[in-house]
């Protein structure tokens, strides 16, 4: 297949990559990652150990280059789950950053740093477009994580789908503060830039001010990617913030994923800015399946319709193909295209049960509406509620809650009733610790906004809600604690 770098073919001294104090060309990263990929070059796999630095950027490029596939690792998982990715993934060496300080877990593995001065020969990328890339942890949810094998296809369709959808070309400088062991982050955020040509600015770790400076001025960022707890917090800095206010709006593209963004912060933002931040919707297994495309209209709530190439469709319990088109339909959201993995990593039963032919089952609960545009409204495990009969997603009633002047984070859950089947809980951070809004205040908040059938039966008050690194709320460690 043609390269998924063709910038670092004859490169030249265009930036490329700026993280922290380190600044690279495309000139300096094919010296670095072609030195890099010369001494891995035939290595089964090579485990990342993956920090928000131009390292792990060099370290996956030249990974790539070399045809060796990589395995990221989140530098705060912990030594359990650690050594089963490390016993499940078998890598022959960790590439790490010289001042990287590894846990006892790696003590055995040999350590390989990353040289961002070095100078290696030009290396041909490996052709097969079925092999192993990438090597992606799921965050274990439901059992231990599973290696998501992602091929050098579905690298190449996805961002080459985003690049169609949103227009984004060499002349692009992104911005993000995003993990680089998760897809957003690292193919997305890192891979994306450089497949284009382009300029990526990590921050290193997110800050109001790192995305001030880094979006504004002259030569600013022209695009911004976060996930909904960077968005909310720069939608609370934006009322004194006139020098944000300026880099926002000056951005050709906000993006946010990951989860859902409330609609309150899509507000905000919008009638700060001028501008609106546009949502898309992926996982791990296939990469990015839909996209609200730039200059449609605003939308808060959908994730636009499939990229190109992607095929999607909603399916009820019993298997059968759902054909509304009402935006109230609830089904499950299944995906075929050249964006999907390969399979897991040395689970043949985990990826059969995975599949309905040649649809993947994503477990994310959607609606369409009549214009084609999908509504995720929660996971099938979590977010599914059967309630008085109905079927009801936790995603929408969570956007109504924070419609509320006194909610600021929101998570829904279903717990047993005996006579509903499952009663809605609302888990509810409040604004005010002293005057929280009360139960019957938001069940009829949310009745005038959806229908009296969604309205919480219980609303639980908390100080905070449980997050992963990507922001995501943990609804399991809600229900344990509840």
């Amino acid at each position: 297949m043609p390269a998924l770098f063709p910038a670092l073919i004859g490169p030249s001294d265009r930036p490329a990559l700026r993280c922290g104090p380190h600044t690279l060309t495309y000139e300096d990263l094919a010296r670095a990652a072609g030195a890099l990929a010369a001494r891995i070059g035939g290595a089964g796999r090579v485990a990342v150990w993956a920090t928000p630095t131009a390292h792990t950027a060099v370290a996956v490029v030249g990974a790539l280059l070399a045809g060796v596939p990589a395995v990221p690792l989140n530098p705060r998982t912990g030594e359990r789950e650690l050594a089963h990715i490390l016993d499940d993934s078998k890598p022959t060496a960790v590439l790490t950053g010289a001042e990287d300080v590894l846990p006892a877990g790696l003590a055995g593995l040999p350590r390989i740093v990353v040289d961002l001065t070095a100078s290696g020969p030009p290396v041909a990328e490996a052709a097969d477009a079925e092999s192993p890339a990438l090597i992606v942890y799921t965050s274990g949810t439901t059992g231990p994580p599973k290696g998501v094998l992602l091929s050098r296809r579905a690298i190449a369709a996805s961002l080459d789908a985003l690049a169609e959808a949103w227009s984004w070309t060499a002349d692009d400088v992104l911005v993000h503060a995003l993990p680089l062991f998760h897809v957003h982050g690292l193919i997305l955020g890192i891979l994306g830039p450089l497949r284009r040509g382009g300029e990526v600015r990590h921050l290193g770790a997110f800050s109001v001010e790192g995305v001030t400076r880094e979006l504004g001025g002259a030569g600013g960022g022209t695009m911004l990617f976060g996930v909904p707890t960077m968005y909310h917090r720069l939608a609370d800095a934006l009322a004194e913030d006139t020098g944000l206010v300026r880099a926002l709006a000056g951005a050709r593209l906000l993006v946010s994923g990951s989860a859902a963004l409330p609609v309150h912060d899509h507000e905000r933002i919008a009638a700060a800015t001028g501008r609106t931040v546009v949502e898309r919707y992926g996982m791990t297994e296939t990469l990015m399946n839909t996209g609200v495309r730039p200059g449609s209209e605003p939308r808060p709530g959908t994730v636009g319709p499939p990229l190109a190439g992607v095929d999607l469709r909603l399916v009820d319990e019993d298997g059968s193909v759902l054909k509304e088109l009402d935006g109230e339909t609830v089904g499950e959201v299944q995906v075929r295209g050249p964006n999907l993995f390969s399979g897991y990593l040395n689970r043949p039963d985990a990826t059969a049960a995975a599949f309905d032919g040649d649809w993947f089952r994503t477990g994310d609960m959607a609606v369409l509406e009549a214009d084609g545009a999908v509504r995720i409204v929660g996971r099938k495990a979590t977010d599914l509620i059967k309630s008085g009969g109905y079927k009801i997603g936790a995603g929408e009633i969570e956007n109504a809650l924070l419609d509320h002047p006194g909610v600021r984070e929101a998570a829904v859950t279903g717990e047993p009733d005996p006579d509903l089947g499952e009663r809605i809980v609302a888990w509810v951070v409040p604004e005010d610790k002293e005057k929280p809004p009360t139960a019957e205040e938001l069940a009829d908040h949310v009745a005038s906004l959806l229908a009296p059938h969604k309205r919480p039966r219980v609303v639980r008050h908390l100080d905070a809600l449980p997050r992963n690194d990507m922001g995501k709320v943990l609804k399991k460690a809600l229900k344990a604690g509840s």
